[in-house]
């Protein structure tokens, strides 16, 4: 019966979509309905208003939409969303302010006379219209008033104008910043949770072990790491249409002749272009350049966008020449004062203590004062421009209102759709498919793309991407990532506006085109360039690296980067590491011979003791390396037969747990029915449902081959000594470079060691001048005062020793005075000791940590390299199967 409810919650949403009900009601208005329908004939027909739910009953899938509802304005840590207005606010203040109509303009005076170049020059409008409005009505209706009717006196083909028009418009959609990324984020970091929990849940179940390594667990997705995401697929689908405008220039040349330029290309043609070029593009820079390099979180760079948008507004619609770029200007020399106050000052106003101090404050508050008059200023100026404010900030709060309104009804169609097994469903047809993950991506994808026939981007984003996203990123064989799938989804959600019949960027286009252009012109022109948004796709698809790249080296070259011993980046590190090691090996091994032909007869027996334990175990390095290379081998070796059976056998356990599922929800159905006569028949076919179930799993499990018992045990023995090979490895490495860095801790301290020589020396006149308590204090800060060192452990103790002489019944300043004596004679030998090092040895320990930081010492840095840190960001960026972990 849930089947029935759910193919009726399915039915009211199409329908309600379908005639035209707006979506924010259908949504939570279908869940309602189909959850009090259950209730009602559960009432009815079981006795039991809960009889006809997956589990739980109306009441806890009701109380789940609501609590979705309040996550979303209460949870302050959601801060994803925050994000949304912002952009809003950024892009339909540069619409308004006409920089499109500059862009446009200038960029097809620029571009004309190439083959094909309005076209052209439409497509790049588009790109840097995507990265800074991102709004697709706007950009459309925009380039559609403005560039259709100049294609069309030009002799452009009806088709290939409109076409280009419609796909550079959409462009928004994936290039960042993008309203579709940042809700596909808020989806995906959910989805990213609930799939970890299924892989650990596995991991648990299948190997026994209740923890799982960080290295096969699933990164969430943010708003940041989407648009880092999207910014290369973005630029290949602009590439695209470039390449498929030009070619058909190329081929057809009466399609996109070349439009002579009447004026010259002279220094006011420039002038002209690069007043056009420069703002849009330098606000890009400092949005998107903010968050690609790390410095600004999404929500930071959209605040700023917004006050950018607002000083372009300020000068753009000012029409008087004077005093008109005042505003931009006097902010661009506050925010260069601000960076060169920041960079030589410290603001901390809680610790003024210098005069220095006291005038950075000023001069930044005094620099920001003059910052927040030009916002001002500029926002004045368009407030008073008409009504441009006014309708800037009521479009955006009506386009923000309807995101979180779509968002909320989506999340209690979410728990609708839970509440009746539709999860469990997709879950079990989209495993059960033959071909594995992909063939449920492809899947996933080709539906995700018919419902772009029908639907809006946002309503495929909150419905489709919370229920089918944990699946596909909880499978371990293909081990995607999160951003990776949420560009993939953005990039087929892009044709929804593009594809018939609903296509929006259709009717925007058709709203402001000629008469001349026939609507079946519109439609045949998009076909290439949906064609083309394919051809992105599929090639995003062969090559994730294109997506993942750029977070991971963001991540790991920024200020907050992971150190080196980070678990999720050991086998990308190790893989360089370990080829190091065999480029290297001669010179390691003579800088280790180096160190250890160094004089150390002067050193103490703890030093001497470090230094020898430091130097065998960076010997020791090569040996575990090689030990890493055999069980390597023997384990590759052994999955090359292992993993056709292990993948067989998966699939019958994956089925096996599938059907005890099916049997339990049958059993559950059993139990809610009451035994009345007109459930007898409803009663029989669950305890037949039951029965079959089961022995269908008997049949299953007896088809396990019985390799599977022989084979699986050497399996993990193989895997555990290949994991303990390279935990013998790491451990190693790290002792063998723990000592060097102590050892150099220890002798860097010679100087101010020796400097508590003459307040310990006395301690002994504090003990025969002083009362018990008044020298036990004295020794007492002395104890502190040795903690602050590494290496005196034994000099601490004895001072400890003599305090507790002195304590109590136990007064005995003789015995004081001899561990005092003591305490003096080993404090005496290690300044000695050390002060010769620093002459002797710390040199050629210096020049031994520099030979051997990148190599055995490398887990041990604070980070890595910015030339290492790019190679393993590219190793992270390939998905890598771990499905035999499984």
């Amino acid at each position: 019966m849930e089947l029935l409810f759910l193919g009726i919650l399915v039915l009211l949403m199409i329908t309600a979509l379908i005639s035209g009900f707006p979506v924010a009601f259908s949504l939570p208005g279908s869940s309602i309905i189909a959850i009090g329908l259950a209730a009602l004939a559960g009432w009815i027909f079981a006795d039991n208003p809960n009889a006809y739910f997956h589990e739980g009953g109306p009441v806890q899938w009701l109380s789940a939409g609501v609590t979705n509802f309040r996550s979303l304005y209460w949870n302050v840590e959601r801060d994803t969303l925050i994000a949304i207005p912002l952009f809003i606010f950024m892009g339909i203040m540069l619409q308004r302010s006409k920089v499109a109509e500059d862009l446009l303009v200038t960029m097809a005076q620029l571009f004309g006379p190439v083959p094909g170049g309005l076209g052209i020059s439409v497509v790049l409008v588009g790109a840097l219209l995507a990265a800074t409005t991102g709004i697709v009505g706007a950009t459309v209706i925009a380039m559609g008033m403005i560039s259709l009717p100049a294609m069309l006196r030009n002799k452009y083909s009806h088709s290939l104008a409109t076409g280009t028009i419609c796909a550079s418009g959409t462009l928004g959609q994936i290039i960042p910043p993008s309203i579709v990324l940042i809700i596909l984020a808020d989806q995906l970091s959910s989805a990213a949770d609930q799939a970890s929990a299924m892989r650990k849940a596995a991991y648990r179940e299948i190997t026994g072990e209740f923890s799982m390594p960080s290295a096969l667990d699933i990164s969430s997705a943010s708003a940041g790491d989407m648009f880092m995401g999207a910014f290369i697929p973005g630029l290949l689908l602009v590439a695209l249409y470039i390449l498929y405008i030009l070619f058909t220039a190329i081929i057809r040349p009466k399609m996109a002749p070349p439009i002579g330029y009447s004026g010259a290309y002279d220094r006011q043609f420039l002038v002209k272009v690069l007043m056009a070029l420069l703002p849009p593009l330098s606000l890009i820079f400092v949005v998107l350049g903010s968050i690609l390099m790390g410095v600004a979180t999404v929500n930071q760079a959209g605040a700023v966008g917004a006050v950018g948008a607002m000083l372009m507004a300020g000068y753009r619609l000012h029409h008087r020449d004077e005093r008109r770029y005042w505003p931009a200007f006097i902010a661009i020399f506050s925010v260069i004062a601000l960076g060169f106050i920041v960079a030589n000052f410290d603001l901390n106003i809680k610790s003024i203590n210098t005069d220095k101090d006291r005038l950075g404050v000023t001069l930044g508050f005094v620099a920001s004062a003059t910052l927040l008059m030009a916002i001002a200023w500029s926002g004045w100026r368009v407030f008073k421009t008409g009504t441009t404010l006014h309708e800037v900030m009521g479009e955006t709060a009506k386009t923000t209102s309807m995101v979180f309104i779509i968002l909320i009804g989506a999340a209690m169609l979410t728990s609708a759709f839970r509440a009746f097994g539709g999860e469990e469903l997709v879950k079990d047809m989209l495993t059960s498919l033959p071909g594995g993950f992909w063939m449920q991506f492809f899947v996933v994808m080709v539906v995700i793309f018919i419902l772009g026939f029908f639907l809006d981007f946002i309503e495929i984003a909150v419905v489709v991407v919370p229920i089918v996203a944990p699946i596909l990123l909880a499978d371990p064989s293909a081990n995607i990532t999160a951003v990776w799938l949420g560009v993939m989804i953005g990039l087929n959600i892009q044709t929804s506006f593009l594809t018939p019949p609903f296509g929006f960027a259709l009717f925007y286009l058709r709203g402001v085109a000629d008469q001349l252009v026939k609507t079946i012109s519109i439609y045949k022109g998009v076909v290439p360039f949906i064609g083309l948004q394919l051809l992105a796709l599929v090639i995003t698809g062969f090559f994730p690296s294109l997506v993942n790249y750029l977070p991971n080296r963001t991540y790991l070259t920024s200020e907050s980067a992971p150190p080196p011993m980070n678990p999720r980046i050991q086998p990308c590190l190790e893989e360089q590491v370990l080829s190091l090691y065999a480029n290297q090996e001669v010179s390691l091994i003579a800088s280790i011979d180096t160190m250890a032909a160094v004089d150390a007869s002067y050193l103490s027996s703890a030093a001497t003791k470090i230094l020898q334990d430091s130097l065998g175990k960076a010997r020791q390095t090569f040996v575990k390396v090689e030990g890493i290379y055999q069980s390597k081998a023997e384990l590759t070796d052994f999955e090359q037969s292992y993993e056709a059976l292990h993948f067989q056998v998966r699939d019958i356990q994956l089925t096996v747990r599938r059907n005890k599922r099916l049997s339990e929800d049958a059993r559950l159905q059993l139990r809610r029915l009451d035994d009345i006569e007109l459930n007898a028949t409803r009663k029989s076919d669950l305890e037949q449902r039951i029965v079959d179930l089961q022995q269908l799993n008997q049949h299953l499990e007896a088809s396990i081959p019985a390799t599977w018992a022989i084979q699986r045990p050497i399996f993990e023995k193989l895997n555990k000594a290949e994991k303990k090979s390279r935990n013998d490895y790491r451990r190693n490495v790290d002792e063998a470079y723990e000592g060097i860095q102590e050892l150099r801790l220890w002798i860097t301290q010679a100087s101010t060691l020796a400097q508590t020589k003459a307040d310990v020396a006395d301690l002994a006149s504090s003990i025969d001048q002083l009362d018990a308590n008044g020298a036990m204090a004295a020794i007492k800060l002395q104890e502190r005062n040795m903690g602050e060192f590494a290496g005196v452990s034994s000099i601490k103790s004895k001072l400890s020793k003599a305090r507790r002489a002195l304590k109590g019944s136990k007064y005995d300043p003789e015995k004081a005075k001899g561990y005092h004596s003591q305490a003096m004679e080993m404090l005496t030998a290690e300044i000695l000791w050390r002060q010769r090092a620093v002459t002797d040895m710390a040199p050629a320990l210096v020049s031994y940590d520099m030979a051997i930081k990148d190599s055995i010492g490398l887990r041990l840095q604070e980070r890595m390299s910015v030339d290492l840190a790019t190679t393993v960001s590219a190793c992270m960026a390939s998905h890598k199967d771990v499905s035999l972990q499984f």
